[in-house]
Formats: C-alpha cells, sequence, structure tokens
C-alpha cells in the first residue's frame, strides 16, 4: 500500500491530458478553439485545476553571453478544481485569447525561419505531479503586417529569419516581456548602405506600431552603425497609403542622413 502511494505521487498510473485544436492557425488579436480531454488512471485524483498557455523561444543577453529559452507569455485557466474518477473522460470545450502582440509564425504559407509557437495545456493534480500536452500554432500576420511585409519584399528586401529578443524597445508601448526581430537581407538598391533591414511589429486592437533598424556594419576601418525609424499604422486607414513607395522614402532619406546612401 506504501509502495502504491508513493508511484501515485510520482504521478504513474494517473490522469493523462490531449488537446484538440479546432484549427491551428490564429492571428494576433484573435484566438484558438478546441477541446481538452482529461482521461482519469487507475485512481481517483483530485485536479486542482487545467490551463492553457501560449510557449515560444526567447533570446536571452545575460552580460556577455546570450542564451535561449522557453517562455510562457499568456496563459488562462479553464477550469477550477474538480474531481476525476479512474478511468473517467472529462471533456472540456475552449476559447483561448490570443494576445495582440503575438509575435508571427507564418507568411504566405511558409514558417519563418527561427519561430517556435505552442499552447500547452497544463493539468495540476493535488499532491502529484502535473500532466501537460503541448500543441503546434501558426501565427499568422494581422492585414497591417501583411502589406508592409509585402512592400519590403516589392522592394526586393529577402527574407532571411526570424527571432525573439527579450527586453523591452525604447519609446515604444509594450506589453509583453520580449519582441519580434524579422530579418530581411537588403534589396539591390540599398546593398551597399546596409546589412540587413530588422523589422519589429507591437500591435494593439487599433493600431499597429512598427520599429525599423539598418544595421550597416563596420569594415576593417570604418565603425559599424544602426539608424532606427519608429512610426504607427492606423488600421483604419491602412489603404490609404502606398506603403513601397512610402517605405522606401522613408530608407532612402534615413540612410542619406547618415551619409550611408548616395
Amino acid at each position: 500500500m506504501v509502495f502504491k502511494r508513493l508511484m501515485q505521487a510520482m504521478g504513474v498510473g494517473g490522469p493523462s491530458v490531449e488537446t484538440v485544436l479546432a484549427n491551428p492557425n490564429c492571428r494576433p488579436g484573435g484566438e484558438l478553439a478546441g477541446t481538452i480531454a482529461v482521461t482519469g488512471g487507475d485512481h481517483q485524483v483530485d485536479v486542482s485545476y487545467v490551463a492553457l498557455g501560449l510557449l515560444t523561444r526567447v533570446e536571452v543577453e545575460s552580460g556577455d553571453h546570450e542564451y535561449s529559452t522557453n517562455q510562457e507569455f499568456h496563459r488562462q485557466h479553464v477550469t477550477g478544481a474538480f474531481r476525476l474518477e479512474a478511468g473517467q473522460r472529462y471533456d472540456i470545450p475552449f476559447r483561448f485569447d490570443v494576445p495582440w502582440e503575438t509575435p508571427v509564425t507564418e507568411l504566405y504559407g511558409r514558417h519563418l525561419t527561427g519561430m517556435t509557437m505552442g499552447l500547452r495545456t497544463e493539468l495540476e493534480v493535488a499532491r502529484a505531479v502535473d500532466s501537460s500536452d503541448l500543441d503546434a500554432v501558426a501565427v499568422h500576420p494581422l492585414p497591417a503586417q501583411e502589406r508592409l511585409l509585402e512592400a519590403l519584399l516589392r522592394l526586393g528586401f529577402r527574407f532571411a529569419r526570424a527571432d525573439l529578443e527579450r527586453g523591452h524597445l525604447y519609446g515604444v508601448q509594450q506589453k509583453l516581456p520580449f519582441y519580434q526581430e524579422i530579418e530581411f537581407h537588403p534589396a539591390r538598391q540599398y546593398a551597399g548602405a546596409m546589412n540587413q533591414l530588422e523589422v519589429t511589429f507591437i500591435a494593439d486592437s487599433r493600431q499597429l506600431q512598427v520599429v525599423l533598424e539598418l544595421d550597416k556594419r563596420g569594415g576593417l576601418f570604418t565603425e559599424g552603425r544602426d539608424a532606427f525609424g519608429r512610426f504607427t499604422v492606423d488600421y483604419a486607414t491602412l489603404d490609404q497609403t502606398d506603403w513601397a513607395a512610402q517605405l522606401d522614402g522613408w530608407l532612402r532619406q534615413s540612410l542619406q542622413r547618415r551619409g550611408l546612401f548616395g
């Protein structure tokens, strides 16, 4: 009997949890829906709660070192406490809100290299280890994000990779503890003036904050320089601007001011 209680405390023979998403595709500010199936093990347990959390991979700078870590950035409880009998199946339908600042993982049907995103289901059992399940999630851009990325591609920029940096951007209203950098190889007309372009989106329900960083690495006798630009896109007036022309004008002006473009 003592051995059996010990095995139960270690989670052996305990409940299992499986989440089925109605659709793994979503957009920032949208939602994910599905059902969580909790199945009892070989003994009765008291479940403390069932929760869902969005999980992603974030780059962290610490002194001279950089490392990657998994970070949960949004969490919702879908049940409170309940008793689960041995072998009993308990189905829990849910709707999970996706934060507006959730980073994008897909573009035009392609996965963005460097991005990971998953929805983790956690079942906490009183006086025992928890059970969990992880499901991949695909986050597609908002129309405003898509319009700006499309404009960069029209200008000749080529997607390189994307990642998440822990921290906050100066001068930007930001809720999450990290931000996404979508990196592009320069278009031919800017190739001598920059090594790469990094784009960051910070979205909310009314507008999109956009941060552009132009990276010019130094040569043997020259110092590297970065140029930053920041602007806001109002969803209501999105269609009133030629974004390719707007971005081209800003990039040329910014590079000329820094003497990087003739």
